[in-house]
């Protein structure tokens, strides 16, 4: 063995150790706002810091194709147990590497290269991996893709039922990347049993939301459900697939592996199985219904002040600001946010410009805040350190707002650590 093998990592390669150094104080420095973004516990991080990254693994547990996989089953059957438990569902699969894979391994299960499928506009809220023509789930299937209502900027559920009678799609798809609102899954259930077609669900923004309780639950009526485990679910990068339709079962196992992946992340597997078992808790469920209050939080007072918010409020842990009436770009946004130690991400809106630079919106998200302890009145404090950023970086004169808010982001992180001591 040699000796850089039990060197730790700042011995071995102190440029990586310094970047992730640097990495670790700015997730304390900074206030994350980014919606796909979470904290994960200190026992997610002991799973996938832990030795099991060192073994490989086909197959499901008790038919692996490699020996010594006998430990890593006990650990992908807790997390299948405990998403089944977590969900009201009776099949779980575990192994997508991402959400993203999870949505292919249903395409996989459901559709021949060419069949149609109908989903959320990107610009309304969607995501590329149901259909955006840069995406693979693009090119190999003709995609369609559902909008909102001008006026409300929510899902216009009677025009989307007649869309999908023109086109009548194989696949119907919920969900998404930004959209802030409760999906009304039965009456989407239902315009997908009038056109024949299966029903997805991607609750991959959600997933944490349903888990405590405060919001609907995709089951009864979606034939399918892919989520990540990141998110509101709090847990490591990863995606989950479930579904209630015994003859899926076997096909579905077949999909995942040798269908879309190959081998598993055991580490990952491990810690899936942690953060579903502290979804389970009750601490878990008053974390969620915190969230849903903050991001409301957020979304008034922002309001208040001025900014636009789309759809009106939220329904979710995301809030989704237009600044065109501000005459600023998200990217503006952002990057006047970033200096001032608030992260969160340009974002597309209803009938935004399809180029990313010249997008408008701008997607907030109250997951990771949370986790930090913060409530309502620090989300007020954030709401209107947003409000104020924006409107400085409007009139071009931004430099002592960003030092103010600065400093207060300060006193806020030090108030709230994220791993507390």
């Amino acid at each position: 063995m040699t000796k850089h093998f039990t060197q730790t990592l700042l011995g071995t390669d102190p440029v990586i150790a310094e970047a992730l150094e640097n990495e670790r104080n700015r997730q304390q420095e900074q206030i994350e706002l980014i919606a796909s973004e979470n904290i994960v516990s200190r026992s997610v991080l002991d799973a996938l810091g832990h030795e099991v990254v060192n073994k490989t693994l086909e197959g499901y547990p008790g038919n692996r194709f490699h020996g010594g996989g006998c430990f890593v089953d006990v650990m992908e059957q807790m997390a299948i147990d405990r998403a089944r438990k977590l969900f009201g569902c009776t099949y779980v699969n575990v192994q997508p590497h991402s959400g993203s894979q999870a949505n292919l391994a249903v395409f996989y299960l459901l559709l021949q290269p060419g069949d149609k499928v109908l989903s959320l506009d990107l610009a309304a809220g969607g995501h590329l991996s149901h259909g955006l023509k840069a995406n693979l789930s693009g090119r190999w299937f003709d995609a369609h893709h559902y909008g909102v209502d001008p006026l409300s900027e929510q899902i216009d559920y009677d025009k989307l039922e007649q869309q999908a009678l023109e086109l009548r799609p194989k696949l119907i798809i919920a969900g998404g990347s930004a959209y802030p609102r409760e999906i009304d899954f039965k009456r989407m259930r239902q315009i997908a049993d009038r056109v024949e077609a299966w029903f997805h669900v991607d609750m991959a923004h959600i997933a944490g939301l349903v888990a405590g309780g405060v919001h609907p639950s995709p089951f009864p009526h979606a034939d399918i459900v892919t989520c990540t485990t990141t998110k509101t679910l709090r847990g490591p990068r990863g995606g989950l697939i479930l579904t209630n339709r015994e003859e899926w079962f076997k096909k579905l196992d077949s999909a995942v592996f040798p269908g879309v992946q190959g081998s598993i992340h055991t580490q990952v597997i491990a810690a899936k199985a942690v953060c579903l078992g502290e979804a389970l808790s009750e601490d878990f469920r008053r974390y969620a219904v915190q969230v849903r209050s903050n991001a409301s939080r957020l979304a008034a007072v922002l309001g208040e002040r001025g900014l636009r918010i789309v759809s009106g409020g939220t329904d979710t842990h995301l809030v989704l600001v237009d600044l065109s009436p501000k005459g600023i770009t998200g990217k503006q946004a952002e990057t006047v946010l970033e200096k001032a130690g608030i992260t969160a991400n340009k974002n597309a809106i209803p009938n935004d410009s399809p180029r990313p630079p010249e997008w408008v919106g701008l997607r907030l998200g109250a997951g990771a805040a949370t986790t930090r302890g913060m409530k309502e009145r620090e989300f007020g404090l954030l709401g209107e350190m947003i409000a104020d950023l924006v409107e400085a970086e409007a009139g071009g004169k931004s430099g002592a707002v960003v030092e103010r808010c600065k400093t207060l982001v300060s006193k806020l992180c030090a108030e709230f650590p994220v791993y507390r001591p």
